[in-house]
């Protein structure tokens, strides 16, 4: 294989915040300043949203919520551009929220993850901003679907208690308030019967239980699941084996639990009321086992098991449980729009897969695997992926470029190339249509 040039800026390794571009549509952005006022948000915030291309209509909101501390800040203001995220908001007209809260010190994380404290009010103000800005007014009546890592548990959790006729489903990675207001730490929230409504899912990492700052592990998320599960509530519980409090690979698992729930409880664009999640169609575990069964079929005691929304899921976190690993099965979509440059650049565009994310690309030349995108993938934590991964399940480049240059390429040299997209998993896409010259 020739020697390439990768015109991506990934070797300098750059942070999350030295990665964003300008803010153009399909990307919005507000930024709120610091309140003195009694019951506002009380340091700055930046909320970025992607609306899908073409989409008239919007059907929820996926609202991706980082955790405690000044770095955790910092990396959530990518994620809005995360192009695994985006594949489970476009398939279901979905906006993908990414809020960045800027704390002075990493103790000030409760004046925004209790959301009473004004975060509740600052998330719905930007919310109305992107309705006005973006031409989608249905952004202040739509639902959402939360997602939240460690202090962006909490927050979730508290946002369950105020709205849960308006939330579709949550995804806990290391983080609820449970325990600190059964500890009187803050004020109890009132629990309505529409709070176990809402299907949830916990994940926590088997490191955590070393962790000093978060061991042992997850114990609130798992009095929390067993209050909820004894008054019905579809909710469970997953192991990270590869991971400390970090999110690791848990987005494998998160997004394939959102995508079902969404399956079960979006109605049609022009709705903004959620159906009840199906138990006809449900699967259940005991605790500490890694196998499921369908709900019909399980004997143990159900208020203590592990509720799954289907099959699927429960084979998804089965795997996961064991390997803490991305599975897939099928390739992921191939690469679109690839032209070749009178300079010898290829470029192209790509999106996704659903299931396992996009990890990179093959370039073909004359049919012939002739390099490979990124060369040096960025970031150490997790699987490798395009854009690099931050423990905050966030991007480390915002939207690193699709671009490759043959080196010494000339205009109008006779080669013919195509890409293929790469998932995590391993899995090649088809190849693209073969641009350039005729064939040597």
């Amino acid at each position: 294989m020739k020697a390439a040039l990768l015109l991506i800026a990934l070797a300098s390794c750059v942070g999350a915040a030295d990665a964003l571009p300008p803010v153009t549509p399909p990307y919005y952005s507000i930024r709120y300043e610091a309140s003195d006022k009694p019951g506002e948000l009380a340091m700055p915030v930046t909320y970025t949203i992607w609306i899908p291309d073409g989409v008239k209509t919007l059907r929820g909101v996926i609202v991706h919520q980082h955790g405690c501390g000044k770095g955790s800040g910092v990396t959530g203001r990518t994620a809005a551009y995360d192009l695994h995220w985006q594949a489970l908001a476009r398939k279901w007209d979905c906006a993908l929220l990414g809020p960045s809260y800027q704390q002075l010190t990493d103790k000030d994380c409760r004046n925004w993850c209790d959301p009473r404290n004004g975060s509740d009010a600052a998330f719905q103000k930007a919310l109305a901003h992107f309705a006005n800005e973006a031409k989608h007014p249905e952004l202040t009546a739509v639902p959402w679907c939360l997602w939240g890592h460690s202090g962006g548990g909490f927050w979730s959790s508290l946002m369950l208690t105020l709205y849960p006729e308006r939330i579709a489903a949550i995804f806990y990675r290391s983080g609820s308030a449970f325990a600190v207001w059964e500890r009187g730490e803050i004020p109890k929230p009132t629990l309505t019967s529409a709070v176990y409504q809402v299907p949830f899912m916990f994940i926590g990492g088997v490191k955590e239980a070393q962790d000093k700052s978060h061991g042992p592990a997850r114990i609130g998320d798992q009095a929390m699941l067993k209050a909820w599960r004894e008054h019905g509530a579809p909710g469970g519980l997953a192991s990270d084996p590869l991971s400390g409090h970090e999110c690791g690979d848990s987005r494998y698992l998160a997004i394939a639990f959102l995508d079902a729930c969404l399956a079960q409880r979006l109605l049609d664009a022009g709705s903004n009321a959620l159906k009840p999640v199906d138990m006809k169609l449900a699967w259940l575990a005991a605790p500490g086992s890694n196998t499921a069964q369908p709900a019909s079929e399980f004997t143990g005691d159900r208020t203590a098991a592990h509720w799954l929304p289907d099959g699927a899921v429960a084979k998804a976190w089965s795997s996961y449980n064991q390997t803490g690993r991305p599975a897939d099965t099928t390739p992921p979509p191939t690469p679109a729009n690839v032209r070749l440059g009178t300079t010898g650049e290829l470029t192209w565009s790509a999106q996704a897969d659903l299931e396992s994310g996009l990890a990179g690309f093959i370039i073909e030349r004359d049919g012939k695997e002739f390099a490979r995108l990124p060369e040096k993938p960025v970031g150490k934590l997790g699987t490798p992926i395009f854009q690099g991964l931050t423990g905050g399940d966030t991007p480390v480049l915002a939207m690193p470029p699709m671009t490759f240059k043959a080196a010494n390429a000339q205009s109008g040299e006779k080669h013919r190339y195509a890409v293929r997209s790469v998932n995590a998993a391993g899995l090649f896409s088809p190849p693209s249509l073969a641009v350039g010259g005729a064939r040597n």
